[in-house]
């Protein structure tokens, strides 16, 4: 075991970031072992690749691939329709197991989380290093697939650790050798996005390197709080906390939908419309807040997006309030046989919700639809969501976002356990062979 001197020098906060390896594709797998050093591609219900094993991958299989392409270039390739309610029942689990290391964990993804080992050494009789290594074992053991795993003395840096080795593989960044790591293009770091990188470009940056080394005071006055914390992590320093603060109220909420195949009909492309104000206003209930301003997104089979802004009387969170005006600009940008693939609104501006009368109207509509909603949110708790749904909204319940893969979903929508039902499940994922 290393000094604990020394490991407190390399490692002054020890925080992990564990990440799963072509994680949806390795859970189908692991729950069937005859799919093992084959190429597995889920997302068949949408028509294109979400997830790829690492022997599809080395095809040249791609996110978001076409299934044409996909057997064109991998003809032997299993394609699955995306079974999430076991890929969050198995996320559960591994988040269990890295909770058995430490309580400290942040749970970012269904295939990746953060956990801060500081000091736990002690109990495990190990170094933070063999601590990683025997939780990245575990995982393994318990679970059927892998996971990888950076180690760092914060977030950003051991974001970059994980990816450093793929599959499988484990990267520690200790202090002393942050810089080792960084000469890597800047838009390879977890946070600097297209615009940032654009801005770095500009300034004659392109490297993390060369980022790392730019001043203090021009990174501070030249971006924005959180880029300028990540700067301050890519230095060694501890800025980002482990968790996050758990969100009271939203800036913003967006719901947007893919279906497929793609619809000229006017009443189905509104009634996956009206789905999606539907579950943007169950957020906004859930936190209490409400909206006067929203876009609605139409997104066609080119992929040419109409986009308008609606207001509304005054600040609500009820689909009945929200509709008609949505109808009303929804008939303006909708093209006459034109294939639509997708949907979208993004309610913005918001507030906390209070009812208020204007000058011409009273309260009392909005005040029994408030009831109605609180029972329908009731209901939902207890039944499942969309237990009770809007008239406007039932094309997209009956038929799914998917029409084309009716009848092609994964085993464990079909084969249920005794009291199941379709809104109501057990926590157990169906297995098929050994291998969990």
């Amino acid at each position: 075991m290393k000094p604990l001197s020394l490991q407190s020098y390399l490692f002054p906060r020890a925080v992990l970031h564990i990440d799963g390896d072509a994680f949806f594709a390795a859970c189908e797998q692991a729950r069937n072992p005859s799919l093992r050093g084959k190429p597995v591609v889920t997302g068949k219900e949408r028509g294109i690749a979400a997830s790829m094993s690492y022997e599809a991958k080395a095809k040249g299989v791609t996110r978001a691939m076409p299934i044409w392409e996909i057997r064109k270039i991998c003809p032997n390739v299993i394609y699955l329709p995306s079974d999430y309610e076991t890929y969050s029942l198995l996320s559960r689990r591994f988040y269990d197991i890295v909770r058995r290391f430490t309580p400290d964990v942040e749970e970012y993804g269904i295939d990746e989380c953060f956990a801060d080992i500081t000091g736990w050494d002690k109990p495990f009789q190990a170094d933070y290093v063999d601590l990683a290594l025997k939780l990245q074992d575990t995982l393994k053991k318990e679970l059927g697939f892998t996971f990888s795993i950076g180690l760092a003395p914060n977030k950003v840096l051991a974001k970059l650790g994980s990816k450093w080795k793929k599959p499988y593989g484990f990267t520690a960044i200790p202090f002393t050798n942050i810089k080792d790591y960084l000469n890597i293009p800047a838009d390879k770091i977890w946070g600097i996005g297209t615009q940032t990188t654009a801005k770095l470009n500009r300034s004659g940056i392109t490297t993390a390197f060369q980022f790392v080394n730019a001043k203090r005071d021009w990174v501070k006055l030249a971006f924005a709080r959180p880029i300028y914390d990540l700067w301050k992590e890519l230095n060694g320093e501890q800025i980002m906390p482990l968790f996050e603060e758990e969100k009271t109220e939203y800036g913003s909420i967006q719901k947007f939908k893919t279906f497929t195949p793609p619809s000229r009909d006017p009443a189905f492309i509104f009634a996956q419309l009206s789905k999606n104000v539907e579950n943007a206003c169950i957020k906004l209930r859930r936190y209490n807040q409400a909206t006067m301003k929203a876009v609605i997104i139409l997104r066609t089979q080119a992929f040419d997006h109409s986009v308008r802004e609606v207001l509304f009387e005054r600040p609500t969170n009820l689909p009945p309030e929200m509709l008609p005006r949505l109808h009303e600009a929804f008939v303006k940008m909708l093209r006459l046989n034109t294939l639509y693939r997708a949907t979208g609104i993004v309610t913005y501006d918001l507030v906390p919700m209070l009812i208020q009368p204007d000058l011409f109207q009273s309260t009392k509509r909005a005040e029994k639809f408030q009831k109605v909603y609180a029972s329908t949110d009731k209901a939902a708790a207890k039944y499942g969501k969309h237990t009770l749904f809007l008239g406007t909204s039932w094309q997209a319940h009956q038929f799914g976002a998917h029409l084309n893969e009716r009848g092609d979903d994964p085993k464990r929508k079909h084969e249920l356990f005794l009291g199941e039902t379709k809104r109501k499940r057990l926590g157990i994922p169906m297995l098929l062979g050994e291998g969990i």
